[in-house]
């Protein structure tokens, strides 16, 4: 279609010639079906994006392993799922908080933010709650003068025992847990910061308990880094990650529930 007039002309010695082909416009009543059909996917993409908005901030969210705090229960490279909903979800940009189903327990793996910056997530398990008396002899945990089950995968690595004068690793306490925290503690006991160094958790900085374990990949220390400066390091990063992708994904992990 003419950008001019609607209709495809030529003019021979200053008058009108009617091109031999006339040009197909499409109907009125197609194009309109057309705009309507765009709008109608916008929307659905709209409130596609507000529901996975909502879920990844009230109900269910991803998180990273960054480092060997939680070994052997979790490891470097472990993404996981977190139920947000159980502690009390938060409402998307009001700040609000639903009532909680649960407090956190003894036991369970939290994830919260860290109350020295507010800000930095941690994950470490619950190992008293408010009013509990916590205290480490020798390495070895107990609350309320009972001696605190070992998680199953977790460990020391370090034989040496620190004394309390030196810090809280290997004997702390003991240590009433204030209302409305809870005390933290990474499953690598001798490799974590946690309570024993900077203290309770709020209740109101818990931000969800961990479920399972979606996805684990195995760091590799040979693997090409990416670089702002280097444009072809993404390349040679992604090809490197896709040669080695069978052995560095660690099968065994995938589905695992996290106790």
């Amino acid at each position: 279609m003419s950008a001019k007039d609607g209709s495809d002309l030529t003019r021979t010695g200053g008058k009108p010639k009617t091109a031999k082909g006339p040009t197909r416009m499409p109907p009125k009543g197609q194009a309109q079906k057309a705009s309507l059909g765009i709008i109608e996917y916008a929307k659905t993409l709209g409130i596609a994006l507000i529901l996975a908005f909502a879920i990844k901030t009230s109900i269910v969210e991803a998180y990273k392993i960054p480092s060997s705090s939680m070994e052997d229960t979790l490891l470097v490279g472990d993404f996981l799922l977190a139920n947000k909903f159980v502690y009390g979800a938060r409402i998307p940009l009001f700040g609000w908080r639903l009532p909680a189903i649960n407090d956190p327990q003894p036991g369970d793996v939290v994830i919260f933010k860290v109350p020295t910056d507010r800000k930095t997530n941690y994950i470490k398990r619950c190992v008293a709650t408010e009013g509990q008396v916590v205290e480490v002899i020798n390495k070895e945990l107990f609350v309320d003068g009972t001696r605190f089950p070992d998680p199953v995968k977790s460990k020391h690595t370090d034989p040496y025992i620190r004394p309390a004068t030196m810090d809280g690793r290997d004997n702390f306490g003991k240590f009433t847990v204030p209302k409305g925290h809870i005390f933290v503690m990474g499953d690598n006991r001798d490799n974590s910061y946690d309570s024993r160094y900077w203290g309770t958790v709020p209740l109101d900085l818990v931000l969800g308990e961990a479920l399972l374990i979606h996805w684990s990949w195995e760091p590799d220390t040979d693997a090409p880094e990416i670089a702002l400066a280097d444009l072809s390091s993404l390349p040679r990063s992604v090809w490197y990650n896709i040669e080695h992708f069978i052995e560095r994904v660690r099968w065994s992990r995938l589905g695992d529930i996290v106790r």
